[in-house]
């Protein structure tokens, strides 16, 4: 692009300041805009994420026995993993690079009684010290855990308690209480156990029924030396589709009937909420980028109303029609550009000043507030740079092509 075609645009520009003015700052208004939504989602979308794999501790991937998902409930006996399985799941899993962590896990329902009234809970039976790895790689979702003492892995008689379930029964630290349930067999199975932690539940509707339990004494309870499913943790979350795969090739070619789920198949908490703001997010995107757009025109159509005659002197100087739209294109790219520019200094003012005032939100779905963020996607600001150009360009076209149509001789002559 010839510079003289630059310096005529911004002579131009600077002509028209305050017309100028006002429609950089709508460009860059929206621009920013659109970029801390973007950074909202993306603190969302890396929020969920974390509290699927760590807070909930699902993992990246997850071993069932296969049909577990789909009959476990009913035939529980049938579908649990034994201790062969255990030890086959261990020897397949041990042959792999890039795995942080390997746990079993148990989960069942039963009864809580403090001696006087009882309710239901949802035991997840965790490995205490898999449970520090999980929640200690916690950033984004980052709360207080619980209250109380760690739970130990040779302490199998120590619990810990929702915070919402201790207050429905009573329960303290230091409490004592009986947990009852049915075991693999069927029989009901019943064991006296401490309170030693009073945990904070991220999900709000699971804050009256949770209990962390170690893995040990769930399985003292349902009378099984096996677990309902196999965690792994990986160094890299890249890598959890690539392993899926490797791990489900793995154990079809030794003929065991296991399956391997990724965290986003467990998750559709996730899938539905990305699902939501993809939409939201395109919406405002297309909003925004409309007032940007019908902002550039009706610069532009002004711009060519006050030029006519400056139009029609350039025509019989031998300027081409492509040289009348390069002009009010150059024009608009440059409204776009600095546009942009003052945008992204907008973005990382918003974002800085989140970063500082460090506030507090507690989302739909979580019973404790959490620090709000919005993160930055350079990715995303170039994105919406080039887009940002490129409706400006092509908002330009439409006011340029009138001009270049024009008959010369009544260009200038025009009033």
């Amino acid at each position: 692009m010839n510079t003289a075609w630059i310096k005529i645009a911004f002579r131009n520009l600077i002509k028209n300041g305050r017309r100028s003015l006002i429609t950089i700052t709508a460009i860059s208004l929206g621009y920013a805009a659109v970029n801390l939504f973007g950074g909202f989602t993306a603190y969302m979308y890396a929020g969920l994420q974390e509290g699927a794999i760590y807070g909930n501790m699902k993992g990246h991937l997850t071993i069932f026995k296969k049909g577990f998902l789909e009959k476990g409930q009913l035939e529980p006996e049938r579908y649990l993993l034994t201790a062969t399985d255990l030890e086959e799941v261990q020897r397949t899993v041990g042959d792999l690079a890039g795995i942080e962590l390997i746990t079993p896990q148990l989960t069942l329902n039963g009864l809580i009684s403090n001696g006087r009234v009882s309710t239901i809970f949802i035991a997840r039976g965790v490995e205490p010290s898999a449970l520090d790895v999980f929640w200690g790689h916690r950033l984004l979702t980052k709360t207080q855990d619980y209250e109380g003492e760690p739970l130990r892995d040779d302490d199998v008689d120590a619990i810990g308690v929702a915070r919402g379930l201790a207050r429905m029964i009573d329960l303290s630290l230091g409490s004592t209480a009986v947990i009852m349930t049915n075991t693999v067999d069927g029989q009901i199975n019943a064991m006296d156990v401490r309170v030693v932690q009073v945990v904070n539940v991220a999900a709000s509707v699971l804050e009256d029924k949770i209990l962390v339990v170690p893995f040990k004494l769930l399985q003292r309870l349902y009378d099984t030396e096996g677990a309902d499913r196999v965690v792994l943790l990986l160094k890299d979350g890249k890598e959890t589709l690539p392993l899926q795969k490797t791990l489900q090739d793995a154990f079809t070619r030794r003929g065991l009937p296991l399956e391997v789920k990724s965290w986003q198949e467990l998750s559709p908490e996730y899938r539905k909420t990305k699902s939501m703001f993809d939409v939201v997010f395109f919406f405002l995107f297309v909003i925004v980028f409309v007032i940007v757009v019908m902002s550039v025109i009706n610069t532009m159509s002004m711009a060519v109303f006050e030029r006519i005659r400056e139009i029609g002197t350039l025509r019989s100087l031998g300027l081409k029609y492509r040289g009348v739209l390069w002009l009010f294109g150059v024009e608009s790219l440059l409204l776009g550009l600095f546009g942009s520019a003052l945008g992204i200094v907008l973005t990382v003012l918003g974002c800085l000043w989140v970063d500082y005032r460090q506030p507090l939100w507690t989302p739909p779905i979580l019973s404790n507030p959490i620090p709000l963020r919005i993160l930055y996607v350079p990715s995303f600001w170039v994105g919406s740079l080039v887009a940002l150009i490129l409706l400006c360009l092509v908002a330009s076209l439409l006011p340029a092509r009138r001009g270049a149509r024009l008959n010369v001789v009544e260009a200038l002559g025009h009033v």
